[in-house]
């Protein structure tokens, strides 16, 4: 029987023991469905790099967290032992990122034929994943794609 999916509030729990340093820099999953995860972080001195902006590094974990938690979330439901792994990623970085960032993944369907392939052939698949982050004005600030490898484990 497949795995009911955990909160929000569980999610973002999970971020603070198994990865504290998107937790500590302020990477929180605001939403999230089959299709779509949005996920936020805000520019602080904590994070930020010496041009007074956002670090890209943390906008990446933002960008990483929103779509791999709908891969994540994918295989969980599958009830299959799936691994999952970052094989790929490239970014583009378009304006400064200062005040709240909206990092917004809307490729989830891409999901469900990689995890069908993998479960009915045993073999890996990869798929590409786009995250868009925004600052508060509506202007996107920057893209990042990223190229998930899933598999079955052994």
């Amino acid at each position: 029987m497949p795995a009911k999916s955990p909160s929000i509030f569980q999610i973002n729990l999970f971020t603070f023991f198994k990865l504290p340093s998107a937790w500590w820099s302020g990477v929180r999953l605001k939403s999230i469905d089959h299709k779509r995860a949005v996920v936020t972080v805000k520019h602080r001195w904590f994070n930020q790099n010496p041009f007074n902006s956002m670090f890209w590094a943390v906008q990446g974990m933002a960008a990483e967290f929103s779509t791999g938690i709908l891969v994540s979330t994918a295989i969980r439901e599958s009830g299959h032992k799936i691994s999952m792994l970052v094989q790929n990623n490239n970014a583009n970085f378009s304006k400064k990122a200062t005040g709240r960032i909206t990092f917004t993944c809307e490729d989830g369907h891409r999901i469900d034929d990689a995890l069908k392939k993998t479960i009915e052939t045993g073999e890996g698949q990869t798929l590409w994943m786009k995250s868009v982050g925004i600052n508060q004005d509506g202007v996107v600030v920057s893209t990042f794609n990223f190229e998930w490898t899933i598999r079955l484990k052994a």
